[in-house]
């Protein structure tokens, strides 16, 4: 067994930690006031390749691995969950099924741009009686000559309103299955409705999404067969699922950075508090769960890489990353003691981001659930 990075793995650390101890982190506590999408760090990540990394060099990228993906999303996230959740949604789940199934005027035309930040990808899954449960999925998609008709409401829609294009789970067909549609802004019937004001992440937009006969054309069904949308979904999840842990430990990392170099400078009782053993304890405790958060996901995306089955690690490595970062977040908190309530301190917007981290891809009850039913079968 090799744990050691190599030398490109290396590099892409090194870079993507200079960009976010130079551009991001600076920035981070006025992004998360302005609460408006980060676009010109987005187009800053597109210039350095980010978002291209994980999709083959004909088309604009890079052909890496989800390895040297996460390594690079981890330290975005340690600047910015805000700007990780915007990169994350632009690099794989609001542009995946266009490179996977559009046509190439599709690429052209979107697909290319979004890989450079010049064009802003959404997907839309959630509604407001499905989330877990794809199954209820209701939005359907009637066919008409030359396309199809789209109706249905859509929630939890991230970055909504700056979108140039949404990916969008409907029924359609006779046996109403899940079919994916490519809607670009302008389609007449698409409307943008409430942003749904969060507690964390506030520098990405969140809103509600309605389709009001909305008239998808022919070329704009992303689905090569009408219910094959749950198929491609599902090969996607396990991604989201690693990704998702990859951004859990990047601001895991800056909570507890925050709170050893705090430790070290609070002065109480004639002495650093982190010469209490009450506080070691502490950073001990936060420091081992984040380093084996850091090896699940790494494992899980090794992995995917390797091309083994990787589903059950994959649900194991969202689940005990994303509940550890959690804590670690909350012990940073409780490091910072009042100060840590105080708004002057990242780790407030830690302990408030974190749990952005906590829902996406599944919750840590899904999670619990898919890795019982895989230990079991």
């Amino acid at each position: 067994m090799d744990f050691d990075l190599n030398e490109e793995q290396q590099a892409i650390c090194d870079t993507f930690a200079r960009f976010c101890d130079a551009r991001i982190a600076p920035q981070a506590a006025a992004l998360d006031e302005a609460r408006t999408y980060p676009l010109a760090l987005v187009r800053e990540l597109g210039a350095l390749g980010f978002f291209g990394m994980r999709y083959p060099e004909e088309v604009g990228g890079s052909g890496l691995g989800l390895t040297e993906y996460c390594l690079a999303l981890t330290e975005i996230a340690r600047g910015s969950m805000s700007l990780a959740g915007a990169a994350a949604m632009q690099s794989l789940m609001g542009t995946k099924f266009l490179h996977m199934l559009g046509s190439p005027d599709i690429i052209e035309r979107l697909f290319k741009p979004a890989l450079a930040g010049d064009k802003i990808g959404a997907i839309c899954m959630t509604e407001p009686g499905a989330g877990s449960d794809l199954a209820g999925i209701a939005t359907q998609a009637r066919k008409v000559d030359g396309g199809y008709v789209l109706n249905g409401r859509k929630t939890w829609i991230t970055a909504a309103p700056v979108a140039d294009f949404f990916t969008v789970f409907a029924r359609a067909g006779e046996e109403k299955k899940l079919t994916i549609f490519l809607v670009e802004k302008d389609f007449p019937g698409l409307a943008i409705g409430r942003a749904i004001h969060k507690m964390g992440v506030w520098a990405l937009p969140t809103s509600e999404l309605a389709f009001d006969d909305c008239f998808v054309p022919d070329s704009h069904r992303l689905s090569k067969e009408e219910g094959d949308g749950e198929g491609h979904l599902r090969k996607t999840l396990a991604e989201i699922r690693i990704l998702t842990g990859a951004m859990a430990l990047g601001c895991a990392r800056a909570a507890l950075a925050e709170a050893v170099r705090y430790a070290g400078e609070r002065i109480q009782f004639g002495k650093p508090i982190d010469r209490f053993q009450a506080i070691q304890l502490k950073l001990a405790d936060m420091a081992t769960g984040l380093e084996a958060a850091t090896h699940l996901v790494h494992y899980a995306a090794w992995l995917h890489g390797a091309g083994r089955p990787h589903h059950k690690e994959a649900a194991m490595a969202k689940l005990f990353a994303t509940e550890t970062a959690a804590t670690v977040c909350d012990q940073a908190a409780r490091v910072f003691a009042s100060y840590g309530y105080a708004m002057e301190y990242p780790v407030q917007r830690y302990l408030r981001d974190i749990r952005f981290t906590l829902i996406g891809g599944g919750t840590s009850e899904i999670l619990k659930l898919i890795i019982a039913k895989e230990v079991s079968a």
